[in-house]
C-alpha cells in the first residue's frame, strides 16, 4: 500500500507533547508511618506503591513474598491491624498509622513460632515459597478459631496457593500447632 502524503511510515518515535511528557512524571509522594512486628518506621513513598513492596524493597523485610500481583497466590499476606491481608493488593498509603506484622514476627527472641515449628515438623513446606503467607493467613485463623476442623483449615487456607505439597501437610501442620497453642 503505498504511503500517503503527509503520513509518517517509519515506526521511528515520534517526539512526545507536552501532556505525554507530564503523563510520565513520577508519582505524587506522600509520608506514611507504620509499625511494622511492633517497631515503628516513617518513610516517603509514591503513593502507588503497593504495601508488599513498602515492606521487601523499603523496609528489607524480604519474606513477605511477591508471587501473583493479583491477589491470586496469597504469597504476600500480612497482618494488617490484626486482620490476614493480601499485601498486593493494598496500596501502603492506606496502611499509614497502621499495625503490620509479617512473617519475620512470628518468631520471638529467637524462637520459632509454634506454627513455623509444626511447618518444620510435619513438612508443611517444600519450595517455601507460599510458606509465608500459608504462616500469616493459620496465625490470624488460630486467633479466631483456636480448636478447628480440617475442614475448617481448609477454609482458613484456601485463599493460599501451593504448588508442591498437596495441602495435606500443611493442614496437618495447622492443626498441630493449634494443639500446641491451645495447651499454653
Amino acid at each position: 500500500m503505498p504511503a500517503r502524503k503527509g503520513k509518517r511510515t517509519t515506526g521511528a518515535p515520534r517526539v512526545p507533547t507536552r501532556k505525554a511528557a507530564e503523563a510520565v512524571r513520577p508519582a505524587a509522594r506522600q509520608r506514611i508511618r507504620v509499625t511494622v512486628n511492633g517497631r515503628p518506621y516513617e518513610a516517603e513513598v509514591e503513593a502507588r506503591t503497593l504495601l508488599v513492596y513498602f515492606i521487601r524493597d523499603t523496609l528489607g523485610l524480604t519474606g513477605t513474598h511477591v508471587g501473583c500481583d493479583t491477589t491470586t497466590c496469597g504469597a504476600c499476606t500480612v497482618l494488617l491491624n490484626g486482620e490476614a491481608v493480601k499485601s498486593c493488593t493494598v496500596f501502603a498509603v492506606q496502611a499509614d498509622g497502621a499495625e503490620i506484622m509479617t512473617v519475620e514476627g512470628l518468631a520471638k527472641d529467637g524462637e520459632l513460632h509454634p506454627l513455623q515449628k509444626a511447618f518444620w515438623e510435619h513438612h508443611g513446606l517444600q519450595c517455601g515459597f507460599c510458606t509465608p503467607g500459608m504462616l500469616m493467613a493459620a496465625y490470624a485463623f488460630l486467633k479466631e478459631n483456636p480448636r478447628p476442623s480440617e475442614e475448617e483449615i481448609r477454609i482458613a487456607i484456601s485463599g493460599n496457593l501451593c504448588r508442591c505439597t498437596g495441602y495435606m501437610n500443611i493442614v496437618k501442620a495447622i492443626q498441630h500447632a493449634a494443639q500446641e497453642m491451645a495447651a499454653r
